[in-house]
């Protein structure tokens, strides 16, 4: 299942990293997001962890603070691992997406960036602000949902049809047709059967029935009646008010 990596510097931006890990996490399930100091285990090499991470992600968010550009020294240095997380991305093609935290960090410029980094600049950026934290959490969720499709359809494995209520049913071995209504409200105006094998009444009105097991048939008269035959061991009938069965039939 694929993940979102997460790439920020301690001290400008790892606040707003366990955010946006916590949201994913919340969202999508555990383990879909990557952040070094908490999917690292202790005592693994994190050079190969996060490379290898960075590979197999189907996203990585770049998180820029405030003093992000303020580590020139770093950014210029092959070696530092913010830098190296961004080109490997930029190499195994992995889409990138600048996370500006705060609202006072500005859109990156090409002339202050490293040239393994200037491709920062050019790509569409969305902004996380801790005072609209919630909105923009749920934003940047809807963003990896909308990237990574197999993450959304985690998300939506087991919810529910909120149309459906609460009714839930199970048929097996059914060789007719079963219909469900959830609600009845009123009068029921219409029936529908489909598929019987043998007599179907509804509604008012006798019943005449010819019965492969009464010879002559039956006649059933009265305000309502239920009548189940088959294979069934027993007879079952349900009768309503003064309905009345013929003299010659007492079973």
């Amino acid at each position: 299942m694929p993940k979102v990596f997460i790439n920020y510097r301690t001290g400008d931006g790892n606040d707003i990293a366990a955010l946006i890990d916590n949201e994913l996490t919340n969202r999508f399930g555990k383990d879909r997001a990557f952040r070094a100091s908490r999917s690292i285990t202790p005592g693994t090499a994190y050079p190969e962890a996060l490379l290898a991470s960075v590979r197999r992600s189907a996203l990585v968010f770049v998180i820029i603070g405030a003093d992000w550009l303020n580590f020139q020294s770093r950014l210029h240095d092959p070696e530092d691992w913010v830098r190296r997380e961004i080109v490997e991305a930029f190499d195994c093609g992995v889409p990138v997406v600048p996370v500006l935290a705060g609202r006072g960090t500005e859109r990156l410029r090409k002339e202050r960036l490293p040239q393994d980094l200037a491709r920062l600049a050019e790509l569409q950026s969305v902004r996380l602000d801790t005072q609209n934290a919630e909105a923009d959490l749920k934003r940047l969720g809807d963003l990896v949902a909308e990237m990574v499709p197999e993450l959304w359809a985690l998300e939506h494995a087991d919810t529910p049809d909120p149309s459906s209520g609460s009714v839930s049913n199970a048929v097996g071995d059914n060789s007719g047709t079963v219909v469900q209504s959830r609600d009845f409200a009123g009068d029921v105006g219409n029936t529908v059967i489909k598929g019987s094998t043998g007599p179907v009444h509804a509604g008012r009105g006798d019943i005449y029935q010819n019965s492969r097991h009464v010879s002559g048939g039956r006649h059933y008269s009265g305000d309502g009646m239920t009548n189940v035959e088959g294979d069934q061991h027993g007879g079952i009938r349900h009768r309503f008010g003064d309905a009345s069965l013929p003299e010659d039939d007492d079973q």
